[in-house]
């Protein structure tokens, strides 16, 4: 098996919104924001091959939206999907799989395209997974995340026949399986991988960055932020104890980290990427 982290950009959130009660004071010594307040995110998936499938993990923004769209959200950088694939030696009709680990415009974005009048997936020889609990959440979406779920993002999954859902319990393959959260959205996925005699959680919106490591550190946009605490609670401290590696889908600078026990509780470790396992 071989993982490569595929960078696509960069793109801006509300400072506030990102990490909800927590002051701008403290938040802004790991994550500084502009005179607008917003902070610069990134959007890095994780690609897994494992000599049977090439997995992409979320999707990003993608480009299909229009200019008003994407100018609340501020894209920038270089990297893009496809550039990130080819410099691995990729293109994206290879990938057989595309995991989402939910259904938010910044993960499931990139997995529909438009052509001429028509919206397609994105990966025309891959299968899409989600989950029947994301999916119900997402196509019947409440007021708070409706903004956040886009049928034009997924609708076009479903007519195409590309979509699967996996069951809670299903094993993905014998070195991939998923660990699930609540707090965020309803069934949001973690990949969780064994690599090298490592295990790598994929943390999604989790953990969107080492910023977000204390418990109090959760993000407004959260429908459960009490469940999204006890929920970090429980998986740092298992994480810790079993020495798990985290790939981090969203920290602007950081691709993966440790966590310790510390006198402040669980903190930050290491930082490190792909490369150097």
């Amino acid at each position: 098996m071989k993982l490569y982290s595929i960078d696509t950009g960069f793109f801006k959130l509300d400072g506030g919104a990102m990490f909800g009660v927590v002051p701008k004071s403290i938040w802004q010594r790991t994550n500084p924001a502009d005179e607008r307040n917003l902070c610069t995110w990134a959007n890095r998936l994780l690609l897994i091959e494992d000599g049977k499938k090439l997995t992409l993990v979320d999707t990003a923004l993608g480009d299909k939206q229009d200019e008003k769209f994407f100018g609340h959200y501020h894209l920038h950088g270089d990297a893009t999907l496809d550039r990130s694939l080819a410099a691995h030696g990729f293109h994206r009709d290879d990938i057989t799989d595309v995991i989402l680990t939910h259904l938010h415009f910044d993960h499931v974005g990139g997995a529909v395209k438009r052509e001429k009048d028509l919206l397609v997936p994105a990966f025309k020889n891959a299968t899409f997974w989600s989950n029947q609990k994301q999916w119900d959440w997402a196509i019947n979406p409440n007021p708070r995340e409706k903004a956040s779920f886009l049928r034009e993002n997924i609708i076009p999954l479903q007519e195409s026949g590309q979509l699967n859902f996996i069951k809670e319990n299903e094993i993905y393959s014998p070195d991939i399986s998923f660990r699930y959260a609540y707090g965020h959205t309803e069934a949001m996925m973690l990949p969780q991988i064994n690599y090298k005699g490592y295990t790598i959680l994929y943390m999604a919106d989790l953990l969107p960055s080492v910023g977000h490591i204390p418990l109090p550190y959760v993000m407004a946009y959260d429908v459960r932020p009490l469940t999204t605490m006890t929920e970090k609670q429980d998986y740092w401290q298992e994480i810790v104890d079993k020495e798990y590696i985290l790939f981090l889908e969203h920290d602007p600078v950081n691709t993966c980290c440790t966590l310790q026990h510390t006198e402040k509780g669980i903190r930050l470790k290491d930082t490190f990427t792909l490369n150097d396992l």
